[in-house]
């Protein structure tokens, strides 16, 4: 708008670094990761992952989390990178990404404002309304996390296990309002969105018009949702009670692939029952210690949080994520 006009600014050098470093990475993580490298977070996470190590670590330091998050989505929106929605919501490089690594170009970049000065009546205008797009609207995003607290409440579930924080971002960034649009969000599979869904597309549809937001899915650059060929025999492999390193072994995919591809299917809305696996790889009493912690403590699905909670020394993380998978596959469905 006029009082408060966006700014460009070059970001050609912060573009290249952002996209180097989702190669660094080898695309299997989410933007606050991506976030956490470039402004030097020494979480337990990036320094299990040696992410400490990599050239980009603290190099984007001076500028603040906003800055990336913001660089981040507007690299989604150019087209840069792409949220891999059978993966979890993962970054991945496009070719245009590819590309553009391999022949940089001047890049403008819209700054967010610091509207912290503003009058407290400006503050109350939802923040994607002054933004327009490009990065998760947050008083959406609020309102859809308390949403989700009520349904919880009422379930007598985590909020976590009613739509993953993922979803509620990406819901905040492109405003579904229908079943169809809401079935293409991150992490979102028709299931879930049957059960839970309605409520909050008309929290969405009614917040898109009152507060006459332009829903710009012109230019969301959407992942083409790409069934996962894997998905049907995964599903049907534990019907059967494969051991998961043979399921991984006939798709030539590593155990920690295999767990992403589980964690997708589950938060989707569909259902699997690995007791039979965690029965032989997890000592009784890890399970009953992992579960009761998502069950009682956990407010979100994070493994990072898990970790640190119930302790790196004690439990291994495909411990905790195997539970997880059986916690969500439980409680979600």
């Amino acid at each position: 708008n006029c009082k408060h006009p966006k700014k460009q600014e070059e970001a050609q050098e912060q573009l290249a670094l952002v996209i180097q470093t989702v190669l660094d990475i080898k695309e299997k993580f989410k933007i606050k990761h991506i976030v956490n490298i470039l402004v030097g977070v020494n979480s337990s996470q990036i320094k299990s992952y040696k992410h400490d190590t990599l050239p980009a670590f603290g190099k984007g330091a001076d500028r603040g989390d906003r800055y990336w998050q913001s660089l981040l989505r507007q690299a989604i929106i150019n087209g840069f990178l792409e949220k891999d929605i059978e993966n979890y919501g993962l970054l991945k490089v496009t070719e245009s990404g590819h590309a553009y690594l391999a022949n940089p170009t001047p890049f403008k970049m819209t700054i967010d404002h610091d509207y912290e000065a503003a009058t407290e009546a400006e503050d109350a205008i939802p923040t994607g309304a002054m933004k327009g797009g490009g990065a998760a609207d947050d008083t959406l995003l609020k309102m859809l996390k308390d949403l989700r607290k009520d349904i919880s409440k009422e379930e007598g579930l985590p909020p976590f296990v009613i739509f993953q924080d993922p979803s509620l971002e990406d819901m905040a960034f492109r405003y579904p309002i229908t079943m169809d649009e809401l079935t293409d969000i991150t992490g979102v599979g028709a299931g879930k969105a049957r059960k839970y869904g309605e409520p909050f597309l008309e929290l969405i549809q009614q917040y898109v018009e009152e507060n006459e937001i332009e829903r710009e899915q012109d230019l969301v650059v959407k992942t083409v949702v790409k069934k996962s060929s894997n998905k049907v025999y995964i599903i049907q492999s534990i019907d059967r009670k494969l051991d998961l390193e043979d399921i991984a072994d006939a798709k030539g995919l590593s155990m920690d692939e295999l767990l992403t591809e589980i964690e997708h299917i589950v938060s989707s809305g569909t259902k699997v029952n690995i007791d039979y696996y965690i029965d032989d790889v997890v000592d009784e009493d890890k399970q009953d210690d992992i579960y009761e912690y998502f069950q009682e403590e956990a407010e979100t699905d994070s493994l990072e949080a898990a970790m640190e909670e119930l302790g790196d020394d004690n439990y291994s993380e495909e411990e905790v994520r195997l539970m997880r998978i059986k916690f969500i596959s439980e409680f979600g469905h």
